[in-house]
């Protein structure tokens, strides 16, 4: 990096603080904070989610795997998200919204309370909370990662300046900060990924080398394989199924983005919006990783360095700044999301139940302990970012694939099919039983039978068991114990309700979220 490209990067993050100075001016309470009180157009708000599901893991880990094997990449990662996307939209996008517009919470966990009971909804809220700490821990890794292979800085320097500058804008500005500043990185991510794009078709013609007749060179043998490697078919169906969940609403900040929306029409909108771009897009980022065993040779096992190696080589300063900030726009979009996401959870849900004070939070109050959460959650995962590649963790996508896909079903399981009619015999039972063996699956694949068997569990099946043991334990236990009470199903109905007439006719149900539920917002 030259001074050019030093003037590119301090210039985005100026950018990003000016924006967070002034999205606070449009938060004057918690909704506003963490819900953009509702007002958030669907166009926005499907970038905002398509942005929030990125992070420099793809110029990392996900590199590697295309450095490695080929398109593999694309299609066990962002083809079943488009694909989870887009059945959601239907599925769980409106439903999500009217969490907020009929049930008038703030938090995607808040419902919880009502639908189960109250230790279902902090079993979850504090497990999902915690495995967030470490997922986000991996995505400042990453980031770290990238700008010491430039600029020389170690791994702690770079995560408290990527975390730092994180924590400004999106303390004070909420998710109105958050979903401006997505939009910016969008922009921004489109200019770097197409500069890279043609940055590599140029030096493959440089080689006499087409985007079609590369791919019959020695080096990229067998990279045009769908399935490879821990990569098959089990690996994909399962990933399906936890990005149907995760992209949803299961990892809370996607939630958020259609609780913003004014309507269920605008969240099915913008759902539909996100699942276009994450069809269409990776496939722009991804054709220069697959690319790269042509142009680089990298300097990991993982071919993790790949990436950033290519982009050193191509670009002339200025467009390397650029690119840079791509890299970083991807991982603050997402940790900023999530951040936003988890404090929401823990002033709405954890902190009334353990601290008496919380309880009598007036909206300033309440405003305040959503800054402090956020810059709180933001610390701790910095620091369980500095323990990435630890024997505990291992590398990157280590901890993103196995750790968060392979947690987050269990997690994400009631919380999401608790929307849906089809599921509202399975009660506070099913919920907790689920959640617990599916984490206890979760341990025992991963750690004691995979200690037992040579090579270890297959990838595949470490991300799939959890998921399949609580998936299958929610339904079971619900049939077999049904606890359907009038006022689960009356809470289901006004989630599911179609028209205001409909929700409208629906009673509240006993000591429902607020305690009173207003008359529904029109959809």
């Amino acid at each position: 990096m030259n001074s050019l490209d030093w003037a590119v990067l301090i210039g985005y993050f100026g950018v990003m603080v000016v924006i967070g100075v002034w999205s606070h001016k449009r938060v004057d309470n918690v909704s506003d904070f963490f819900t953009a009180g509702g007002k958030m157009p669907w166009w926005l708000s499907g970038i905002s989610h398509h942005m929030s599901g990125y992070s420099a893991v793809m110029f990392t880990g996900y590199a590697g795997i295309a450095y490695t094997y080929g398109v593999t990449s694309f299609v066990t990662w962002s083809f079943p998200i488009a694909l989870g996307i887009a059945i959601g939209s239907k599925l769980f996008a409106p439903r999500i919204n009217r969490l907020r517009s009929r049930l008038h919470v703030a938090s995607p966990l808040e419902y919880l309370k009502n639908r189960y009971n109250l230790p279902t909804q902090q079993a979850l809220a504090w497990s999902g909370m915690l495995l967030k700490i470490v997922d986000v821990g991996a995505k400042w890794a990453a980031i770290a990662t990238l700008l010491s292979v430039f600029t020389g800085i170690s791994l702690n320097q770079g995560i408290l300046i990527t975390g730092a500058i994180t924590a400004v804008y999106c303390t004070i500005g909420g998710l109105w900060a958050d979903a401006l500043t997505e939009l910016g990185q969008f922009v921004i991510q489109l200019l770097a990924g197409v500069a890279m794009f043609v940055a590599v078709v140029m030096k493959l013609n440089d080689k006499g080398l087409g985007i079609v007749s590369a791919w019959d060179e020695p080096a990229l043998a067998g990279h045009e394989k769908p399935l490879v490697g821990n990569y098959g078919t089990v690996f994909l169906l399962a990933f399906l199924f936890i990005k149907l969940f995760e992209y949803n609403g299961g990892m809370l900040n996607q939630a958020q983005r259609y609780m913003a929306t004014g309507s269920a029409r605008e969240a099915e909108r913008s759902a539909r919006l996100s699942a276009v771009l994450w069809l269409v897009w990776p496939l722009v980022l991804f054709f220069p990783m697959w690319m790269s065993p042509l142009l680089v040779t990298s300097q990991k096992p993982d071919g993790s360095d790949s990436y950033a190696l290519m982009t050193e080589q191509l670009l002339p300063h200025g467009l390397l700044g650029l690119v840079i900030v791509g890299f970083f726009s991807h991982t603050m979009a997402m940790c900023s999301s999530d951040a936003n996401a988890i404090a929401a959870v823990f002033t709405r849900d954890c902190a009334p139940v353990v601290w008496r004070r919380a309880r009598a939070w007036n909206e300033r109050s309440g405003l305040i302990a959503a800054r402090v959460t956020t810059v709180v959650f933001l610390g701790l995962s910095m620091a369980a970012a500095t323990q990435v590649n630890s024997p505990a963790f291992k590398d990157i996508i280590t901890v993103v694939i196995k750790w968060v896909a392979g947690l987050m079903g269990p997690m994400a399981i009631p919380m999401m099919l608790g929307l849906l009619r089809p599921f509202r015999r399975s009660g506070p039972t099913a919920a907790l039983v689920s959640w617990a063996m599916g984490l206890l699956a979760f341990w025992l694949v991963n750690y004691p039978i995979s200690w037992q068997i040579e090579g270890g569990v297959p990838l595949q099946y470490q991300v799939s068991i959890p998921l399949a043991v609580s998936l299958v334990l929610y339904v079971l236990i619900g049939y077999l114990k049904p606890e359907d009470t009038p006022e689960r199903i009356a809470l289901i109905e006004r989630i599911n309700g179609g028209d205001d007439a409909t929700a409208a006719a629906i009673p509240a149900p006993a000591g429902a979220v607020e305690d009173a539920m207003p008359a529904p917002a029109k959809d």
